[in-house]
């Protein structure tokens, strides 16, 4: 509490609290109520504190990064082909190398940025060499359930190649890259 002192007019003097008072009295009442905090601020402590409650925010955010670099792989794979221009029109292999090497440094950088970045190195060349190596296992796991839904099981409509490839291929191979750069990747500090 600020303090200030003022003459009377009788030549008394008064002590008056200079202090500026809240508009709405929230601080007075926080400093003298008792009350326990709301159930959502002690539900989301009790969360946080929640042991796979860091696995849980990671795996949002490798989910996250994914999609974006999903969205860049799709995306520039047909801006190559048939977007202005038409690029690499008559090259679809050269566009989807393209196009997922491009994602792929995306990704590495999402991923090095904001879903490891407790656990990132100082060797970016290493990092992006394993990164890329673990996506092209992962590629393999994704090409290799297509290869057997078409080639073994008979599997041949599009709908059941985009399952295979696109859908179970993809769920694999993400579990496989995740625990990948866990291991070998983002290995600078212990995850928290």
């Amino acid at each position: 509490m600020s303090r200030g002192t003022t003459a009377g007019d009788d030549g008394a003097t008064t002590v008056v609290d200079t202090s500026p008072r809240p508009v709405d009295g929230r601080a007075e009442r926080a400093a003298t109520s008792s009350r326990p905090a709301p159930v959502s601020r002690r539900l989301s402590r009790r969360l946080r504190e929640h042991p796979w409650y860091s696995l849980a925010v990671e795996l949002v955010k490798f989910g996250f990064v994914g999609g974006i670099s999903f969205v860049v792989d799709v995306g520039l794979f047909n801006l190559l082909r048939f977007g202005p221009g038409h690029l690499l029109g008559d090259r679809p292999l050269t566009a989807k190398i393209v196009s997922v090497a491009v994602a792929t440094v995306v990704a590495w950088l999402g991923n090095r940025y904001w879903t490891f970045t407790d656990q990132r190195t100082d060797s970016h060349a290493r990092e992006l060499l394993v990164y890329g190596a673990i996506n092209v296992v992962g590629m393999g796991i994704a090409v290799g359930a297509l290869g057997v839904s078409h080639y073994v099981l008979g599997h041949t409509s599009a709908l059941a190649d985009n399952v295979s490839a696109n859908g179970v291929g993809l769920v694999l191979a993400s579990a496989f890259r995740y625990l990948g750069y866990k291991r070998w990747v983002f290995t600078g500090a212990e995850a928290r």
